[in-house]
């Protein structure tokens, strides 16, 4: 039976007997365990407004011929792109985290067109076999993960170069019914909380890499595969009695590494296996998908904002110029992030395979501004809120019967407003600036779909700095280097796609 709701994925994660390690020990079941489950909870929010909202949240596909569920589809038209940013930043307002779906949507709409075009030089048969792995995933409507961000190593050598091979994910054997891949992904998001995993290649790839360009499928639950939870600030206090401390006690994010000790994947469940001219559009066509998917980091902006207002109301003060004009310039902030991320949507255009890819520049350049202005915002935060977000007493000093009369009468706000909801407002704050979906927000803003460096290099290749030179020049009537022509020298790359030689992507 396909998962219905999200209670039904719940179900779907127990039993599966992962190998989960958290503070170096075993985890018997991670759907029970209370740093994780914020996290699943999260993951869940994903079914539920599929069914709340199906025409935000889901879509039909060709491929099955069903109504899917978003994430699990492969966009067919301009308006697809912009509906996934739509419901990126509604679930990122609903749950106020990381939502860890993203990744493998963007996946997937890399991959189909990627396999298309592997297959169109080569005369292989990954497009229809991703495409038979897609229809399953829909019709069963389960969660995938994608992985791409490998450990790295020495920084200044390729995979192949690394003194340890495994710091790459690579084919460690080939076999007659499919191949053998070790390694590590490093930082992924959700992926315990995925019933899949596609494994990808991290960057431009030469051809002495050869094997550690491969693209496969893997289900969570294979015996080869173990995780090593991170860890996130303030996590342990979901461990805590109460629910006040933790600042959003139902969501969560989640990043774990995981370990691929020899695990086999058939032919069937390969994608790529060597053609190491693709690994780049692959790795560009992803991040290009992911960068402009940030946008869901203006529903946790929605959030945060909204969490100052209601603490400058608290504190008495919504109509004193400064916070009024500091919840503008965050909104301000917050608005620029969606705008150049929804604007690369709507610039999507169609590639070989039939699906649509956002505008690169535009993607990069949301993603770009994702990287500061989550930072911004929460200063801003911060600076409304005051000093009592990261000094407030906890929550058993608020229940106790000793100190609990003291503080409720002491960190109370205007009239009508109690210390309790007063903290609860602060301990959000912290939660999202702070503590535990700090990782979400800011860290994952800084790092996630690649760093700033690497949005700067795409924003320099496509730039076409010779051509705006030349519009410049035709302008102001220079007329040097004229032959008599007419022709003013326009760059003939403009407007193309993924130019470049950097390895950096």
């Amino acid at each position: 039976m396909p998962i219905n709701s999200g209670a039904d994925y719940i179900e779907s994660l127990r039993g599966r007997n992962l190998r989960v390690y958290l503070f170096g020990e075993l985890v018997a079941e991670p759907v029970d365990h209370p740093m994780i489950r914020p996290s699943i909870n999260a993951v869940a929010k994903t079914y539920d407004l599929a069914n709340e909202n199906p025409t935000l949240a889901s879509a039909k596909s060709s491929i099955c011929g069903k109504q899917v569920n978003r994430f699990l589809q492969i966009t067919e038209s301009v308006d697809d792109v912009v509906m996934q940013n739509r419901m990126q930043r509604r679930l990122g307002q609903l749950t106020g985290t990381c939502f860890q779906r993203c990744v493998g949507m963007d996946a997937i709409n890399s991959l189909h067109s990627v396999t298309h075009e592997i297959d169109e030089k080569h005369g292989t048969f990954y497009h229809d076999r991703f495409k038979d792995f897609v229809r399953d995933m829909q019709e069963k409507n389960y969660v995938i993960g994608g992985a791409m961000t490998d450990p790295k190593g020495d920084r200044s050598k390729g995979p192949s170069d690394q003194e340890d091979p495994d710091i790459f994910v690579h084919v460690s054997e080939r076999r007659d019914d499919g191949l053998v891949i070790r390694g590590a992904k490093a930082h992924q998001t959700g992926c315990i909380n995925s019933h899949w995993v596609v494994v990808m290649p991290t960057m431009r790839l030469q051809e002495k890499d050869r094997d550690y360009a491969v693209v496969c499928a893997v289900p969570v639950d294979d015996p080869g595969l173990s995780f090593i939870y991170g860890r996130q600030s303030c996590d342990t206090r979901a461990m805590e009695d109460g629910d006040i401390d933790q600042g959003n006690a139902e969501f969560g994010g989640q990043e774990a590494m995981i370990i691929i000790d020899d695990v086999f994947v058939p032919w069937n469940r390969v994608f790529m296996d060597g053609e190491t001219e693709f690994a780049a559009d692959l790795v560009e066509r992803f991040t290009s998908y992911h960068r402009r998917s940030y946008v869901c980091k203006t529903g946790l902006g929605d959030v945060l904002t909204g969490a100052a207002g209601a603490i400058a109301d608290y504190n008495g003060v919504p109509k004193v110029s400064h916070i009024r004009d500091k919840l503008i310039e965050m909104t301000h902030l917050n608005e620029t992030i969606y705008g150049s991320g929804i604007a690369a949507s709507h610039e999507s255009f169609q590639t070989k395979s039939g699906n649509y890819q956002p505008n690169d520049m535009l993607a990069n350049v949301c993603k770009h501004n994702v990287t500061r202005f989550p930072y911004e915002l929460a200063r801003l935060a911060q600076d409304i809120a005051g000093g009592l977000v990261a000094t407030a007493p906890s929550e058993q000093d608020l229940k106790s019967p000793v100190t609990g009369p003291i503080l409720r009468k002491f960190l109370v706000g205007r009239p009508g407003v109690t210390a309790e909801n007063r903290i609860r407002i602060l301990r959000l704050i912290e939660n999202m600036t702070l503590g535990r979906n700090a990782v979400g927000y800011l860290t994952e803003s800084m790092h996630g779909a690649g760093s700033p460096q690497a949005q700067r290099i795409q924003i320099s290749r496509q730039m076409d700095l010779d051509y705006k030179i030349d519009l410049a020049k035709q302008l102001a009537g220079v007329k040097e280097d004229d032959d008599g022509s007419g022709k003013t020298g326009l760059s003939p790359h403009f407007g193309r796609m993924f130019p470049g030689e950097d390895d950096q992507i």
